[in-house]
Order: C-alpha cells, then sequence, then structure tokens
C-alpha cells in the first residue's frame, strides 16, 4: 500500500493511517525517501529535517491509536517556504544574509500545523526573500520543475509547488504577494491558493511587502487544498491585520456544482501577449462550466494596466522598509573588514543580498526619498485605490472571475533571468489580485505542446474561499 501513496490525497491517507493500513512513520520515511532521491535533480528543499520528522510521525502515531483524533493532517507529511520561522530550525529566505539564522519562535502557520499533526519535513526553496518570479535567485541554487527539469518551476514559491509535483510532500504551505503561488501552482501543474488578505496570519513570516504578503497552501486536489486552509486560517492577535472572517469548514459545499454561478472573464486578461495554447484551455474551460449550468459572462477592469508598475513601486518601497532591519548589527550575516559603522552597513548589504534584492531595494528607497514620494509610491496607492474599486464593480454580477495565470508556460532555466522587465511582465495577471486583497485559486486544466502545465486562475471576491474551492472540484472534474 506504502508504494500507492504517490497518488493518494490528504482525505486517502488519512483514511489509510486511521485503518492501520500504513504508519505516519511508514508514510514518512516514504516521504525522505523521496526527497533522497529526487533532491539532487530538483533542490527543492533548503533544509531536510529528517530526525524532527520521523519524531513527528511517532507522536502523531501515538495520536492515532486513541482514535479519538479527527484532524485529517494528522501524521500528513509537509513543507513550509522558507521564509515561514521555526523554532529550533534555521530559516534563511534563502539567502546569504540570513544563511544560519535559527529562529527562537515559529510562525502561527507552523504553530497551527504542528497542532494538526503535520510531520514536518523541512524547508523549501524560494527566490530570495521572495522577489522572484522563477526560484533562480535563491543563494543555495535553482529549483527546478519537476514536470521538465530542464524549466523554471515559477517562483518565489517555486520550492514548495516543486516539492508537491514531485512527489516529496503532500502539501506545502508557500507565500504570494504579487503572485508567488498562483505562479508557480501554475508551472508545476499543482493547486495554490492564494487567500483573502487578513484571513491567514502573517505572525512569523518573513515580511517583503507588509500589505500584500499571505500564506496559503499548496497541494494535489482542491480538496487537499481547502483540509490544509482549514488548519491555518483564522484571526491571530499577534498580527494586527489579522480579520475575524473564516469559516468553520471550507471543505461545506465542495462537491455543490457551478449550476446558477456567474464567471467574468476579464478581457484585459486575454490580449496581447497571451499565448494561444492558454488562450484556447482557459475558453475550453469557460464553455464546459456553461454546459454544467454555469453562466458566463464577459467584463472590464480598465485599470488592470496600472497594476504592475503601481505594484512594483508599492512592494519595493514596502521591501526597502523591511529589509532594512538587516544591518549587520543584530543577527544574520556581518561583513569583514568593516572600518566604521557606515561600512558595516554597506559591505554587509552589499554582500549579504543578491541582485534581484538589491535592485528592488534601490527602487524602493528612491520611490520614498523626499522629493519623489507624492510622484511615484503615493500615486501608486492610489491606482492599487482604483483597480479595488473596480474589481468590487465587477463582482457585484459575477460570483467569480476565470483567467490565465501566466502569459506563457514555464520558460527554460536561465532564459529571463538577466531581463528583470520581462520577469515583471509575466506576473501581470496576478499582481492585481494581491493589491486588492483578494483570494485566487490557480489549478492546471491541460497542456501545451511541450507537454507543459497550463494554469488556470479563479479570482473571487474578498472570503469567498468557499466558492472558489466549489467550482475549483468542478474544473477538476471536467478537466480530468
Amino acid at each position: 500500500m506504502i508504494d500507492k501513496v504517490n497518488q493518494m490525497t490528504i482525505s486517502e491517507l488519512s483514511e489509510g493511517l486511521r485503518t492501520r493500513e500504513f504508519s505516519a512513520e511508514e508514510l514518512t520515511r516514504h516521504s525522505l525517501q523521496m526527497i533522497e532521491q529526487k533532491e539532487p535533480e530538483l533542490n527543492a528543499f533548503i533544509t531536510v529535517t529528517a530526525e524532527r520528522a520521523i519524531e513527528d510521525a511517532k507522536a502523531a502515531d501515538k495520536r492515532l491509536a486513541t482514535k479519538a483524533e479527527t484532524n485529517p493532517l494528522l501524521g500528513i507529511p509537509g513543507a513550509l517556504k522558507d521564509n515561514v520561522c521555526t523554532k529550533g530550525i534555521r530559516t534563511t529566505c534563502a539567502s546569504k544574509t540570513l544563511e544560519n539564522f535559527v529562529p527562537p519562535y515559529s510562525a502561527t502557520v507552523a504553530d497551527r500545523l504542528a497542532d494538526a499533526g503535520m510531520v514536518l519535513l523541512g524547508k523549501v526553496n524560494m527566490d530570495e526573500f521572495a522577489m522572484g518570479q522563477t526560484s533562480e535567485t535563491s543563494y543555495f541554487g535553482a529549483t527546478k520543475n519537476p514536470r521538465n527539469t530542464n524549466r523554471v518551476p515559477g517562483g518565489s514559491s517555486g520550492g514548495s509547488a516543486a516539492a508537491v509535483a514531485g512527489d516529496e510532500a503532500v502539501f506545502a504551505i508557500g507565500s504570494d504577494t504579487g503572485g508567488s503561488i498562483l505562479q508557480p501552482s501554475a508551472f508545476c501543474g499543482v493547486i495554490g491558493l492564494r487567500p483573502s488578505y487578513g484571513l491567514v496570519s502573517r505572525n512569523g513570516i518573513v515580511a517583503f511587502a507588509s500589505s500584500l504578503d499571505q500564506a496559503g497552501p499548496i497541494t494535489r486536489t482542491v480538496k487537499d487544498n481547502a483540509l490544509v486552509l482549514n488548519a491555518i486560517a483564522g484571526h491571530d492577535p499577534r498580527d494586527t491585520t489579522s480579520l475575524h472572517v473564516r469559516e468553520p469548514d471550507y471543505t461545506v459545499g465542495i462537491t455543490d456544482g457551478v449550476k446558477g454561478l456567474t464567471f467574468g472573464l476579464p478581457t484585459e486578461f486575454f490580449g496581447e501577449g497571451l499565448a494561444e495554447s492558454i488562450k484556447d484551455a482557459v475558453l475550453d474551460v469557460a464553455k464546459k462550466l456553461e454546459s454544467l449550468g454555469a453562466t458566463i459572462k464577459e467584463v472590464s477592469l480598465p485599470s488592470l494596466k496600472f497594476a504592475l508598475p503601481a505594484y512594483v513601486l508599492i512592494s519595493s518601497a514596502e521591501a526597502s522598509s523591511n529589509l532594512a532591519r538587516f544591518d549587520g548589527i543584530h543577527y544574520g550575516y556581518r561583513a569583514e573588514g568593516a572600518e566604521s559603522l557606515d561600512d558595516v552597513y554597506v559591505k554587509t548589504r552589499s554582500e549579504g543580498f543578491g541582485a534581484e534584492v538589491k535592485r528592488r531595494l534601490m527602487l524602493g528607497t528612491f520611490a520614498l526619498s523626499s522629493g519623489y514620494y507624492d510622484a511615484y509610491y503615493k500615486k501608486a496607492q492610489q491606482i492599487r485605490t482604483l483597480i479595488g474599486s473596480e474589481f468590487k464593480r465587477v463582482f457585484a454580477s459575477v460570483s467569480m472571475l476565470i483567467a490565465p495565470v501566466a502569459p506563457v508556460t514555464a520558460w527554460p532555466l536561465g532564459q529571463s533571468i538577466t531581463d528583470p522587465v520581462q520577469l515583471y511582465l509575466n506576473d501581470i495577471y496576478t499582481v492585481p489580485i494581491g493589491m486588492a486583497g483578494l483570494p485566487a485559486l490557480s489549478l492546471p486544466v491541460a497542456k501545451d505542446e511541450d507537454g507543459l502545465p497550463i494554469g488556470l486562475q479563479l479570482i473571487g471576491n474578498r472570503f469567498q474561499e468557499r466558492l472558489l474551492y466549489r467550482a475549483g472540484v468542478s474544473i477538476e472534474e471536467v478537466t480530468r
């Protein structure tokens, strides 16, 4: 039975654990074996916590033996993106700056998953400080796409998506600022949710852009995703942006179908630059949903053309502020040979940060500087308000939006890393979601001419995750 677990869902694995078809320790050892086998090529993990995983599994088996535990994540092996703080386990953010940093506390997300009984396999690779679209900016080397190891897995949560797609972990937690869960999920052919802003605590997740960041689950199936969200969603008094809005169970109504729902097709998502194979795949799914009783309606969000430059300005400005703490004084990397305090700052940050991080920090510092704040940062925030208003208007007439995740599928490793502008343009369909604080669900619906996954995203109104999962299950069924 254990040799079939790579094809099993969380619900199926949970049932197997409860009926003693296999133990949590056996399941965990299988995952660790998959990691040992695949890591030399994939490089999805930065830190593998094998001893901790076995301890977690043995503890889970003891809880399962009481037959009183019902949490479906109990004994299930998972992984955390390496910007999620874990007490006693290094958290690097894939940067030289934090290469040996071991947090004295755990993020709320990590604690909640531990309480649910998750077996922690380790910390997965990412773009440095979550700044990137390919997972190639990591200090620990690039992650490769399990569907084609000559291709990027997407970013910045590329390690999270690759670990799930490569059968190393049953599920993983990623973080999303401007598409960092959605895009790698699409590139690797797995399910990824960017939750509504404020639904999942940011406490203990190393900040990139505080007003945009959200942690979310990456899984094999839509229902699996809902089960993980059940464990991590909810108010946290340690996070001032956390809200009292969670649903008691995100799997309720998940198989109710799409009859009576209205899906909006935003015209701005289907213009120039979108690959024909992706456009055809998304429109084909829309037709299938229509045949199931849904209504398809074209809508327009004209201000989306301003979303990308506004996002780059806002996220870079917030990154400039958030990363100011990494100065070589309190913790993290400190450069040698400095002759003054200013020299410590300059040398440490020059040597500790990679090129992409430094690029965004310089842009953000410039945007916040005297004389430029009103011209750039303030105007970007006004555009953000406008985008939010347009989404609100559209959701008055549709249940959710259906759109591509990215204009292209996964490209070859190294192809675009030297062209930052081209890289930023690949986030054109996902940055508006983060700007408006909306939830979105990425799921694979087809393959392109090279056999690479094509991702579709469902975009919902705030805190409509349950509705997205309901539609997602229907899409899973019609695209199998």
